[in-house]
């Protein structure tokens, strides 16, 4: 079954946020990830409970892909430069 990785992103430092990009979109590729939005333009139907800002969805083959991707050493040193540069809120979620 497929997983998903949402994340929502407020970038602030864009420069160095293109350098984190650059590196994290291999990794991800590594564990069988498939970017299927990155940053795109949103039409905000509803928003009650949330405000997006920048949405990034990225399909893996499974929930232990996904989460071998976000624990994985070689990526621990791309979120840390994620995490100094923007503010951000990330889910799994379980395909159907």
């Amino acid at each position: 079954m497929s997983a998903f990785i949402l994340v929502d992103t407020k970038i602030n430092n864009p420069q160095v946020y293109e350098e984190y990009k650059a590196l994290a979109r291999p990794l991800a590729e590594k564990y069988g990830g498939i970017y299927r939005t990155r940053g795109g333009e949103m039409d905000v139907v509803e928003n009650e409970l949330w405000s997006p800002t920048r949405l990034v969805l990225i399909e893996f083959p499974d929930m232990e892909k996904a989460k071998r991707f976000l624990n994985s050493e070689e990526y621990a040193p791309v979120k840390a430069m994620r995490n100094a540069n923007a503010e951000c809120t990330l889910t799994i979620l379980d395909g159907i």
